[in-house]
C-alpha cells in the first residue's frame, strides 16, 4: 500500500516538472507596430508573470511577443496562444520556449489577431490555463490626436 502511494506520489511529481528550458537565450525585441499589449495574472495554482505584446511586423505579419520579465513557475508542456475569453485550441503558437525571458512566437496567416482578446500559456498535459494576460488595444499618440482633430472638425460642422 505503501509503496504503491509513493509510486504514485513520483509519477504525479515527475508529470509535474516541465522539460521547458528555464531562461530564453538573450533576444531582441521584436520590431514593428506594437497592436495591443498585456500582463500575465497566473491561474491554477501557478506563478506566472509579466508583459506580453502582439506586434504587427513589417511584411504584415504578426507576432507575440513575452518580454523579458516573463516568467512561468513551471508546469508540464506548457504552450502559448490565443483566447477569446477562454483558450481556443485552434489558436496554439507553439511550446512555451523558456520559463522566463523575452521569446516571440509567430502568428500564422490563418489567425485574425482581432479574433482575441487573451495570451494564454496553457498546460496541454492537464489542460488548464497556467497564465491569462488580458489583451489591451494599444493606440498611438498620433492615432489619438488625429481622432480628436476628426471629431472637433465634425463637430464644428454642426455648430454652423
Amino acid at each position: 500500500m505503501r509503496r504503491s502511494a509513493l509510486l504514485a506520489f513520483v509519477l504525479f511529481v515527475a508529470a509535474c516538472t516541465s522539460s521547458t528550458p528555464q531562461t530564453a537565450p538573450p533576444a531582441a525585441p521584436v520590431e514593428g507596430q506594437t497592436i495591443a499589449t498585456g500582463t500575465f495574472q497566473g491561474a491554477s495554482d501557478h506563478a506566472t508573470t509579466g508583459g506580453v505584446s502582439v506586434v504587427r511586423l513589417a511584411d504584415g505579419s504578426y507576432a507575440v511577443e513575452l518580454g523579458p520579465d516573463f516568467s512561468l513557475d513551471g508546469a508540464p508542456d506548457p504552450v502559448v496562444g490565443f483566447g477569446a475569453d477562454g483558450y481556443l485550441a485552434t489558436s496554439k503558437l507553439g511550446p512555451l520556449e523558456a520559463l522566463t525571458g523575452r521569446q516571440a512566437y509567430e502568428v500564422p496567416a490563418s489567425l485574425d489577431v482581432a479574433d482575441f482578446n487573451e495570451v494564454h500559456i496553457w498546460c496541454e498535459a492537464f489542460s488548464v490555463p497556467l497564465g491569462v494576460a488580458r489583451l489591451e488595444p494599444r493606440v498611438s499618440t498620433q492615432i489619438r490626436q488625429a481622432r480628436r482633430q476628426v471629431r472637433a472638425s465634425e463637430l464644428d460642422g454642426w455648430r454652423t
